[in-house]
């Protein structure tokens, strides 16, 4: 495909867009892809990354593989994501450490509404979409209060946790930092990127690009044949991960546990509306 530098401008800013909502644990990248206009190429440019295009890398012809992974178009989109990335995680890495009950509860309106974004694209509600739902919501919440608040800062977990998290950007709806806030991960990883620790950030991006290959595959093959029921488990696990983002908590033993309001209710009730409200008008940019 022939594009202007004007093209490959809005690329670049599409990227940022993406980017900014990855930090967030709440809209996916995803999303934002599907809203924009990229979601399709950028689906199949990922799935193009595959045995023969890689035989063409491998026997030196750089071009025919270029052109073969949709190169250009995927270096300028990641290169938007990365400048969105590493301008915002500090700033978010400071008002979760400052404002974490205000954070949390934007963060919460956030995924309650992209529930609601994901389930619309069922097509059709049966036992076995049901059945999914209430399966997806159940491990979910499992997960939200056997994960212990310390996992491994082994490098080996620093690669799963990008090769799963990774997943998260190419569907609509899933947070890949809310993967990581479920992994125990997310504040590690984002004071990596932050104080530019090269080390975490080239293991984690060696895991996002393993995942993301693999997991664009079997997202094609679960969509196409169980389109449904994979979506309602999907919603489903996003609605028993909201444990996870509840703005009030207290830590016992390492462990966060859940609180009632008990300070700034109404400053985080006015926050999880914003933030539903975000999603919400762009679903409705989306639909137009």
């Amino acid at each position: 495909m022939n594009r202007s530098l004007k093209d490959y401008a809005l690329i670049i800013l599409k990227g940022i867009g993406m980017g900014a909502v990855d930090v967030v644990p709440g809209v996916s990248g995803g999303t934002i892809a599907l809203i924009v206009g990229i979601y399709e190429e950028l689906l199949d440019s990922i799935k193009s990354i595959n045995g023969n295009s890689l035989k063409l890398f491998f026997t030196g012809k750089i071009v025919a593989f270029w052109k073969a992974i949709n190169g250009n178009f995927l270096l300028t989109l990641v290169s938007g994501i990365a400048i969105s990335i590493f301008s915002l995680a500090k700033l978010i890495t400071y008002l979760l450490e400052t404002q974490p009950v205000l954070v949390w509860s934007f963060f919460f309106g956030l995924v309650l509404a992209s529930i609601l974004f994901v389930a619309k694209e069922i097509r059709k509600w049966d036992w076995k979409t049901i059945l999914g739902f209430i399966i997806g919501a159940i491990i979910a919440f499992y997960i939200t209060i056997a994960t212990p608040a310390e996992t491994p800062d082994g490098l080996w977990f620093i690669f799963l946790c990008g090769a799963i998290a990774i997943c998260a950007m190419i569907l609509p709806g899933i947070s890949g930092s809310f993967v990581l806030v479920l992994l125990g991960k997310y504040d590690y990883v984002m004071k990596a990127v932050t104080n530019l620790d090269m080390v975490i950030i080239f293991v984690f991006i060696c895991g996002a690009a393993i995942g993301i290959t693999s997991f664009s595959r079997l997202l094609s093959c679960l969509l196409r044949r169980f389109h449904d029921i994979t979506i309602a488990v999907l919603a489903g696990f996003m609605l028993g991960s909201l444990n996870k983002v509840w703005p009030w908590k207290i830590e016992i033993n390492g462990m966060d546990h859940n609180l009632l309001p008990d300070s700034l209710v109404w400053e985080a009730a006015g926050l999880l509306i914003l933030g539903f409200a975000v999603v919400y008008f762009l679903e409705k940019l989306s639909g137009k």
